[in-house]
């Protein structure tokens, strides 16, 4: 079997877990990543650090890879495209052209015939006081942001003079959805048809950050139907190769909304490195790398805890019940809202 070195853009903990899974598998990794800090070197084979834009940082990473996928999908479209020049970048640049941006990733999904909140790009306030029909609702930045930042929760239109927005930025404003249930669906594509899906995980957040994740979800047989034939649709549509994650919102009358699209191995789908025989990194690494596809199974229910900040400070040291896995991203600094590890508890 030919041996393969796989570049990894981004040095978090999702670019460890995919150097992990990759490990296992007997692939080589080597992270880029614009943090010297980064706990991905603790994971990967080799690391290379510099500027995303650093045309000769790019070169010398591009030289010693044979393929190229990443962590995260906020890296600019350019960088992307001047790597997919020198080795494939696998998903292909193209689709977080459309995913980076919400207000082109929401018109791709309405195309689709998939049903999303209802939403306008907002260049000024007068453009919200025209859509005030969307209010109560959360007005996002087009692109970047994560975990809540560049979002602003309106709950009356008055409240719009008392926000700071820099609008040099673009936005759109987004309907709030009477929230009865949040879940995501994640699935690897490895060609035409060709899938590994996991079943709905259902989600809790504190603080627009993810804290719980749990297998099975609560939900009806026809939303669990449902959520996965569009995350189907959706993989197929972007023609994408690897780990993609579908987030929806379900609302109050059990209607179901896409939020986002995450071009990558996600958060919450942590639990499967332990709930399932293959892992959603090890599935990706599976699809990026053209290996076999499995057929993948549920092991064990689960739940999963993200420790935020100084939680991870509790369970360093903890002694642990055979039914639970704890793991530790690494990172050098404790900061508030920040992403320090998780927990995994299996169930019967």
């Amino acid at each position: 079997m030919t041996k393969i070195t796989l570049g990894i853009i981004g040095g978090g903990q999702l670019g460890s877990m995919l150097a992990t899974a990759a490990k296992k598998l007997k692939i080589k990794t080597i992270i880029f990543s614009d943090d010297s800090n980064s706990p991905g070197q603790i994971f990967s084979d080799e690391f290379v650090s510099g500027d995303y834009n650093d045309l000769s940082k790019i070169k010398e990473f591009t030289s010693k890879v044979d393929l190229i996928t990443f962590e995260f999908e906020n890296i600019p479209y350019e960088t992307l495209k001047k790597l997919n020049d020198l080795k494939k970048v696998i998903p292909k640049p193209e689709i977080n052209k459309i995913i980076q941006n919400r207000l082109s990733e929401k018109d791709f999904l309405n195309s689709l015939g998939i049903k999303t909140t209802d939403y306008k790009f907002i260049q000024n306030q007068e453009d919200i006081k025209k859509n005030s029909n969307l209010i109560p609702g959360i007005l996002k930045t087009c692109t970047l942001g994560y975990d809540g930042k560049g979002q602003y929760k309106i709950n009356k239109l008055d409240e719009i003079e008392k926000l700071k927005i820099n609008f040099q930025q673009k936005y759109i404003l987004e309907k709030l959805v009477n929230l009865k249930k949040e879940i995501s669906v994640i699935i690897t594509r490895f060609g035409k048809q060709k899938y590994e899906i996991y079943e709905p995980i259902e989600n809790e957040h504190s603080d627009q950050i993810l804290k719980f994740s749990k297998i099975p979800a609560k939900i009806d047989q026809t939303i669990i139907n449902n959520s996965k034939d569009a995350a189907k649709k959706i993989s197929e549509e972007l023609d994408y190769v690897g780990t993609l994650c579908v987030e929806y919102f379900i609302d109050n009358n059990d209607n179901l909304y896409v939020n986002e699209v995450a071009p990558r191995v996600h958060n919450s789908g942590h639990l499967t490195i332990n709930s399932h025989n293959i892992s959603q990194f090890e599935n990706h690494i599976r699809a990026v790398c053209n290996l076999e596809k499995k057929e993948t199974k549920k092991i064990f229910n689960a739940e999963m805890i993200n420790l935020i900040g100084e939680d991870i400070l509790l369970y360093k040291n903890k002694k642990l019940n055979e039914n639970e896995f704890f793991f530790d991203y690494k990172k050098k600094d404790v900061k508030p809202k920040r992403k320090m590890g998780h927990l995994t508890i299996l169930k019967d």
